[in-house]
């Protein structure tokens, strides 16, 4: 018998991609599934970015392998979509770096800096993918509280009073995954100091800042985050383009060369027409988002009444592509009852227990779904 790498004992299969396997199960019995739980966007892309794809695909460099930095134009279209819309100046020549989904920047950063035992620090609610990827190269996660009675915010007080002498990474991301917490400038200068004061690498994921949001920020809008921080943004959820698989980490020349490193050696570069596309996508003004926000915002309405239906509280604050909503009082597991929704009225909505423990008495909907199929969802009810 083949036995597997000892990695694999320290991490489960991706909820997702078991649940999801669930769910298409029971559609090909017949039953009619409405999927509210995965941010995938069913929205397209611009024209423009379609365009710019097909017209591509008749370069004469096309089909070659690409650089691992990416296209010089695609570095100088994110600089330009950074200083544009977050005021960030950055050098498109070494600060940026091109991904194939922020998702692997994920395990790029993690391999570059982490020593088997180092620890990281992770939210709790937060992306599952920060402690599966910590797990996977040998270091400890350490989890810090978010909770909804300080807006889902860190508790500094109660960050100083952990162990942080072998903490190299701080997770983070703000609008802020499941809940939807906007954050601030304040939060993040705050944020930038402790990572100053204690040598600690600060990473925000951020892929979510124009969905429903009137006031996109970034984490390197600080003074002297670049000392200390890196940010990840991605394609996905602001140009409906989650399937193109295109994002990017930004930060100093020096950290941008180490994450290099790795991912030079795990990929030989994104494919041509996919990097054209993503420069004609941060090409477009701000009727692009307006338009998707009107959208949006309509499904958030709806989604809103569906909550209400089950008796959940909204969290009314939260941006970004989610509903996130406390249950009803006396219900004791996210899981069982996301579980006899799906299996009765065929509607699939996220447990926030995913997310952490703190999400447990939690659900999270997803905003891709078409307003008929919510309301449709509304009135099985």
């Amino acid at each position: 018998m083949i036995t597997t790498a000892k990695r694999l004992d320290v991490v489960e299969e991706y909820y997702f991609s078991s649940k999801l396997r669930e769910v298409r199960q029971l559609q090909s019995e017949g039953k009619p599934i409405i999927n509210m739980g995965i941010g995938s966007p069913d929205l397209k892309p611009s024209k423009a970015v379609v365009e710019a794809v097909v017209s591509a695909m008749q370069d004469e460099n096309a089909h070659q392998y690409q650089s691992y930095q990416g296209l010089p134009e695609l570095r100088k279209g994110m600089a330009d979509f950074y200083q544009h819309n977050y005021g960030v100046a950055l050098n498109p020549a070494n600060e940026i770096l091109p991904l194939m989904g922020s998702k692997e920047g994920i395990m790029h950063i993690s391999l570059a800096f982490l020593n088997e035992g180092d620890h990281v620090l992770i939210p709790n609610p937060g992306y599952p993918t920060y402690t599966s990827v910590t797990n996977l190269v040998g270091a400890v996660p350490v989890y810090y509280d978010l909770k909804e009675d300080n807006n889902w915010e860190p508790d500094f007080e109660a960050l100083e009073k952990l162990d942080l002498s072998k903490v190299k990474i701080m997770w983070l991301g703000y609008p802020h995954m499941p809940t939807g917490a906007r954050g601030s400038l304040e939060l993040f200068e705050k944020l930038v100091a402790f990572a100053k004061k204690h040598n600690i690498l600060l990473i925000n994921d951020n892929p979510y800042s124009f969905v429903l949001n009137d006031k996109p920020m970034s984490l390197l809008q600080v003074e002297g985050a670049k000392d200390v921080a890196l940010e990840l943004n991605s394609l996905s959820k602001t140009f409906n383009m989650a399937g193109w698989r295109v994002g990017m980490v930004l930060g100093n020349a020096e950290i941008i060369d180490a994450v290099l490193k790795v991912k030079s050696n795990m990929d030989s570069g994104m494919f041509y027409g996919i990097q054209k596309g993503a420069v004609a996508a941060l090409n477009c003004d701000k009727s692009w988002f307006e338009e998707q926000n009107v959208i949006y915002r309509r499904r958030r309405e709806l989604t809103n009444k569906l909550a209400e239906k089950l008796g959940c509280k909204v969290y009314a604050e939260g941006v970004g592509l989610f509903v996130w909503a406390k249950l009803p009082e006396g219900i004791a597991s996210a899981e069982k009852f996301i579980d006899q929704i799906l299996y009765e009225k065929h509607i699939f909505i996220t447990p926030g227990t995913i997310f952490g423990s703190n999400g447990e008495g939690y659900i999270r909907f997803a905003l891709c779904v078409k307003e008929e199929k919510i309301q449709e969802a509304i009135e099985r009810f």
